[in-house]
């Protein structure tokens, strides 16, 4: 696969669950009711779900659910796009799985992905080369493409990725990808973010020294485990320096593992083998823009270099955003994509049969 063709990418827009996850956790909507806001308020056509979070005794799937989601669809008119799926290394107290073990972990997973009509499934770096080898033969049989996840810490170009990276040029499967995350590629600390600091009364000078700190690291690119964890100390004594014991570990990890140091331009790397995307997201300022996010620059790369797969709208804001809408900010930050995209000179498809009719889905 090369990084060139010939012809402008079209983006489909879709939404993944975990972005409403508030709605969910305080039981003001079900998860029928989730989905069928979802699409009255044309946040699609694409929609993704996270197994664990959204399916009660997951990945124990009974008929009834399956029989209830797919009516759900055909209701709504949506499009299932990728199934998170976990690779929980570390479900035991006493050690971590086997590879065995988590290979299969996944694999009930993967099943219930081909049972609900998702034709991606969304993997985490805890399944190594050798386990997506493993799994490949799963995937194929079920008809679905394993995706790893790009999250930050990491980048494209972090070594576990590359390992990855060089695994599946050997391989050659179409049912192997990757599913760049773009809280990797960052440009700021979100200003929302600070705007909680502030709201709970932690120190002003904090508060800047945060900011200051994250921009210093700033325009190295992805983060090495060894950086990260390093960070990862410096950012909590950096807390606890200014009386903040009670946020050092949650700042900390926000500034970590959230908030990645990755160029726009490395996702070139691995997009012809990105099968889905997680368009990443904290907040939209009052001009409609992403201040934290380069969202107009990966648009741009996206398109001009072919991409006509799902970006799927993830606003992970929640964690601190307690003050806005999420239904109403993901309405704000895709019309912003379909903004960069139609300034990129394509457009972004919004009709779930031409989304289906695209990328050949049932």
């Amino acid at each position: 696969m090369t990084a060139t063709t010939a012809a402008l990418g079209t983006p489909i827009q879709g939404v993944t669950l975990y972005s409403l996850t508030r709605f969910w956790h305080s039981r003001q909507m079900t998860f029928p009711e989730l989905v069928r806001e979802v699409a009255r308020r044309e946040l699609g056509p694409g929609l993704e779900i996270v197994g664990f979070q959204s399916i009660r005794d997951f990945p124990r799937v009974d008929e009834n659910f399956v029989r209830e989601f797919r009516d759900l669809l055909d209701e709504t008119g949506l499009v299932p796009t990728a199934l998170g799926a976990n690779a929980d290394a570390g479900l035991r107290r006493d050690r971590m799985l086997t590879d065995d073990e988590l290979v299969e972990y996944m694999k009930p997973q993967i099943d219930v992905a081909r049972r609900l009509g998702f034709p991606i499934v969304r993997v985490q770096y805890s399944v190594t080369p050798d386990d997506m080898e493993r799994l490949l033969p799963v995937a194929e049989a079920a008809s679905v493409t394993l995706g790893m996840e790009i999250h930050a810490h990491h980048s494209p170009r972090h070594p576990t990725m590359q390992a990855l990276l060089e695994r599946y040029e050997k391989l050659g499967s179409p049912h192997l990808g990757f599913i760049p995350d773009w809280g990797s590629t960052m440009s700021q600390v979100p200003r929302s973010l600070l705007e909680k600091y502030r709201r709970r009364e932690i120190a002003p000078e904090l508060i800047a020294e945060v900011d200051k700190y994250w921009n210093s690291k700033h325009g190295a690119g992805g983060l090495t485990d060894e950086e990260q964890q390093r960070q990862l100390e410096e950012f909590a004594d950096l807390a606890r320096s200014y009386g903040a014991d009670d946020i050092a570990f949650e700042l900390a990890i926000n500034a970590t593992s959230l908030f990645g140091h990755g160029e726009v331009s490395e996702w070139l790397d691995i997009l012809p083998w990105a099968v889905h995307t997680h368009g990443k997201f904290y907040e939209i300022d009052s001009a409609g823009e992403d201040p934290s996010v380069p969202a107009r620059e990966l648009l741009d790369l996206y398109v001009k270099n072919g991409y006509s797969r799902t970006i799927s709208t993830e606003w992970e804001g929640f964690h601190w955003n307690d003050w806005e809408n999420a239904f109403d900010i993901i309405a704000k930050q895709q019309a912003l994509l379909r903004d960069a995209t139609e300034q990129s000179g394509s457009r972004m498809i919004v009709d779930a049969a031409e989304a289906r009719a695209v990328r050949g889905w049932r």
